[in-house]
């Protein structure tokens, strides 16, 4: 079992900058993929960014359109979590972001359905 913690939402500006971070506990994975979705109100839960760890090699990052050039993904295996830095935030950002983790490389990164673990979700709020 694996639990995830985020942690770093708040209150930001548009164009102003967070970091979310997610610490996993419970049990350590070294070839696994951990992404981020977000859900604003009244809308469904959507992809931000993945990563596909591959151990020694490092890992592929996956960006959703919509904020390529703007978040990265990070993630640090010796302290098993997860880091998604944002920059240029617009309020179309607003949302509850949601850390998650999977065992398989396999499957579509974007699809939320194919996560086993999720955190508890920590607000984002971009005032215009």
């Amino acid at each position: 079992q694996v639990q995830l913690v985020e942690s770093g939402g708040g209150l930001v500006q548009a164009g102003g900058s967070l970091r979310l971070s997610c610490a996993a506990s419970g049990r350590t994975f070294s070839s696994a993929v951990m992404g981020w979705f977000r859900q604003a109100p009244g809308k469904e839960r959507e992809f931000v960014t993945a990563i596909i760890w591959s151990g020694w090699s490092g890992g592929s990052t996956y960006y959703a359109d919509s904020v390529k050039g703007r978040f990265t993904i990070s993630r640090n295996n010796g302290k098993n979590t997860v880091y998604l830095q944002m920059n240029s935030l617009k309020p179309e950002d607003t949302a509850v972001y949601y850390c998650a983790a999977r065992e398989s490389r396999a499957g579509v990164v974007g699809n939320p359905a194919t996560y086993e673990y999720w955190g508890q979700g920590t607000q984002v709020t971009v005032s215009s």
